[in-house]
C-alpha cells in the first residue's frame, strides 16, 4: 500500500510529504470558490515528486458550470487525477446520484487523458449510490484500519483517518504503478 493525504485550504501549502506517494488537493467547490492555497500546495507535491490529484467538491445542480470551473482551476498535466468529492454539503443538501454520474462524465468530455475517480464515504457508497458508478476509480472514506475499508467494491484509494489531517492509501505495488496508472495509457 502507498501512503498519501488529500489537504485543502485549511491545511498548509508546506505540508510534510516525508513517506508519501500521492497527494490529493481540493481545487474548487461549486461554482466559484476556488482553493486560495492551490498553486502553492500543488508546487510542494510536484517538488516532492508526488503523484498528485485534485477534488472538487460537488453541489446539487448546475453541473456543467461546476465541472467547467474544476477544469478551469485544476491544473492540466498528463497524469494528474481529478477526484468528484461526493458527501454533504454545509447545508446538509447533496448532489443526486444521477447528478453525480452526469459530473463524472461532464468531467471525461472535458478531460479525457485524465483519470477521473470518485471519493464518497461508506455511507454514502452503500445507502445514497444506485448505481455504483466510479469512473476510473473509487475513493472511499472509512475511518477503520489503513486499507480495510468495510465494502465489498473494489476501491483504488482509502481515506482512513482525518486524525491530524487526511490520510491515505492506494492499492498500488509502488509509485510507478501508480504514476502508469494515472497516465492513463
Amino acid at each position: 500500500m502507498l501512503r498519501g493525504i488529500d489537504v485543502s485550504a485549511y491545511q498548509s501549502d508546506a505540508y510534510d510529504t516525508d513517506g508519501l506517494s500521492f497527494v490529493f488537493i481540493k481545487a474548487t467547490e461549486g461554482r466559484s470558490y476556488t482553493n486560495p492555497k492551490l498553486s502553492a500546495q500543488t508546487e510542494r507535491g510536484r517538488d516532492a515528486g508526488l503523484v498528485v490529484g485534485f477534488y472538487h467538491f460537488l453541489w446539487p445542480g448546475n453541473l456543467t458550470a461546476q465541472a467547467e470551473h474544476f477544469v478551469a482551476k485544476a491544473p492540466d498535466r498528463a497524469g494528474d487525477i481529478l477526484a468528484v468529492d461526493w458527501e454533504r454539503t454545509s447545508d446538509g443538501t447533496h448532489a443526486s446520484n444521477a447528478e453525480k454520474d452526469r459530473f463524472i462524465k461532464k468531467l471525461r468530455e472535458l478531460r479525457p487523458g485524465h483519470r477521473i475517480i470518485l471519493y464518497c464515504n461508506r455511507d454514502f457508497w452503500l445507502n445514497v449510490d444506485t448505481t455504483s458508478y466510479a469512473g476510473d476509480a473509487l475513493w472511499i472514506a472509512d475511518y477503520v484500519t489503513a486499507g480495510e475499508p468495510r465494502i465489498k467494491a473494489k476501491w483504488r484509494f482509502h481515506q482512513y483517518t482525518s486524525e491530524p489531517l487526511d490520510k491515505n492509501v492506494a492499492d498500488f505495488q509502488s509509485r510507478a504503478a501508480l504514476r502508469k496508472w494515472a497516465q492513463k495509457d
